[in-house]
């Protein structure tokens, strides 16, 4: 592929990405505002926006096996947990950006458990086998993820239960 053209795509990825996950964002609220039919509408073009996507990575070659998949989201989290988050929090707290410091940390601290799910996930598939799963727990407040039995609090930022979804 071109060099201009795999940018146009990258960049379109990107894009396309962040849309979708604005638009679910946005539906969540027009939900919670009691406006159903707007979250609707949101919901259904965010999937427009991730067959988008999903298009644009397929012409990237970035849409691979299990496997290949597994290790392409372990390098991501690692990229985030080494470089990306530690480096953005240290601008927050020169900047005293103390919402940015707290949402930097929380990502960070979702994303070392995130990694080793991947890392343990792919191990699993390589031996050609499903993972054993039970029920996967999300704080809806800091994204701590968490296979197992549900603590009193989130580990990492101390909302209740109730702010932790079941999946």
């Amino acid at each position: 592929m071109r060099i201009m053209t795999e940018k146009n795509l990258r960049d379109a990825f990107a894009g396309e990405s962040m849309a979708h996950m604005k638009y679910q964002i946005y539906s969540s609220i027009a939900e919670k505002e009691g406006f159903p039919n707007v979250a609707k509408l949101f919901k259904a073009i965010a999937y427009a926006e991730l067959v988008h996507a999903r298009n644009h990575l397929k012409e990237l070659g970035g849409v691979n096996d299990s496997v290949a998949n597994l290790q392409d989201a372990y390098d991501g989290e690692t990229y985030e947990i080494e470089e990306m988050y530690p480096a953005y929090k240290v601008v927050a707290e020169l900047q005293e950006e103390k919402g940015a410091v707290r949402s930097t940390h929380y990502a960070l601290e979702a994303e070392k458990i995130h990694a080793a799910m991947y890392d343990d996930a792919k191990k699993t598939v390589m031996e050609k086998q499903d993972i054993e799963i039970g029920t996967i727990y999300v704080c809806d407040v800091c994204g701590w993820t968490h296979d197992g039995e549900l603590p009193e609090k989130c580990p990492i930022c101390q909302a209740p239960q109730s702010k932790i979804l079941a999946f």
